[in-house]
């Protein structure tokens, strides 16, 4: 067991340094933390290529396991081997591209359009281009 430090026989110039430094470390902590929180919290809107392709791709092969296992389990439980996997493969293979439609716009949406792109007819049917 650790003794406990006997500040007695320090002068009072000691524990005021002592004072001093325990708040300065919790000053620095607190400061890391709300730089953790803001920087976790821009991080999240702008995704980087690996990840963008590592969720897409996550989405899925999720889905196509999902509809393998459930068509698998059809097939144990009636005895339709293999009906019941190819059926629900295909459905699988089916959620899994729109998952990963609904994911790319989702993505499309958050992020801006680089400049100089062309958007498309305004709303009142004219080009958005400065060019013209």
């Amino acid at each position: 067991m650790a003794k406990p430090q006997d500040t007695k026989g320090q002068p009072d110039s000691a524990n005021g340094v002592t004072h001093d430094l325990a708040s300065r470390i919790a000053s620095a902590k607190r400061d890391r933390d709300i730089e953790d929180n803001r920087a976790s919290a821009e991080a999240s809107p702008a995704m980087s290529g690996m990840a963008r392709g590592m969720r897409i791709g996550t989405e899925f092969i999720a889905a196509i396991l999902v509809g393998a296992i459930i068509g698998y389990l059809i097939d144990l439980g009636l005895g339709t081997s293999p009906w019941g996997l190819l059926i629900m493969l295909l459905v699988g293979f089916a959620a899994g591209i729109l998952n990963v439609t609904r994911v790319v716009a989702q993505m499309n949406a958050a992020s801006p359009a680089p400049p100089g792109s062309d958007l498309g007819p305004g709303e009142d049917g004219e080009d958005n281009n400065d060019d013209a």
